[in-house]
C-alpha cells in the first residue's frame, strides 16, 4: 500500500471512530522498533491503541489476518514506549480494517492483547 493510500485509510479510520465519540490523541507515533497507525480515547476514557489494515484482495488472506505475530509484537513495543511517558490506567488494541473494491470498513475491538505474545 503506498504512502498515500495508507494516509487516506488512516482519515477513514479516524473518522469512523471519532462519529463514535472517540477522541484522537495522535497519529502515526513512532519509536525506534515500531509505529501506531493512531492512538485515540474511547467514550469512556480507555486509551485505544489502532492497527488501521487494507487490503484490495484476499488472495493472502483478508486485512486482520495480514497482522503477524511479528506486526502486534512491534505495536505492543511501541505501545509500552508510549505508555513510558503517558501512563494510561486502561489501553487496548483495536483494528480497523477495510476489505475490498469498494472497501468495507471493519472495527475487531479488543483484537488482541499484549499478554497474548
Amino acid at each position: 500500500m503506498s504512502n498515500q493510500l495508507g494516509v487516506s485509510f488512516e482519515s477513514r479510520a479516524q473518522s469512523l471512530l471519532e462519529r463514535r465519540g472517540w477522541r484522537l490523541v495522535a497519529r502515526n507515533y513512532r519509536c525506534r522498533g515500531g509505529e501506531i497507525d493512531l492512538i485515540m480515547r474511547d467514550r469512556a476514557g480507555v486509551l485505544v491503541f489502532v492497527e488501521v489494515r487494507a487490503r484490495a484482495r484476499s488472495d493472502f488472506g483478508d486485512a486482520a489476518q495480514s497482522i503477524t505475530h511479528g506486526k502486534r509484537r512491534r505495536l505492543v513495543l511501541a505501545a509500552r514506549h508510549y505508555l513510558l511517558r503517558r501512563p494510561a490506567a486502561r489501553c487496548r488494541f483495536d483494528v480497523v480494517t477495510f476489505d475490498g473494491r469498494p472497501p468495507v470498513a471493519g472495527w475487531l475491538p479488543d483484537a488482541f492483547r499484549a499478554d497474548d505474545l
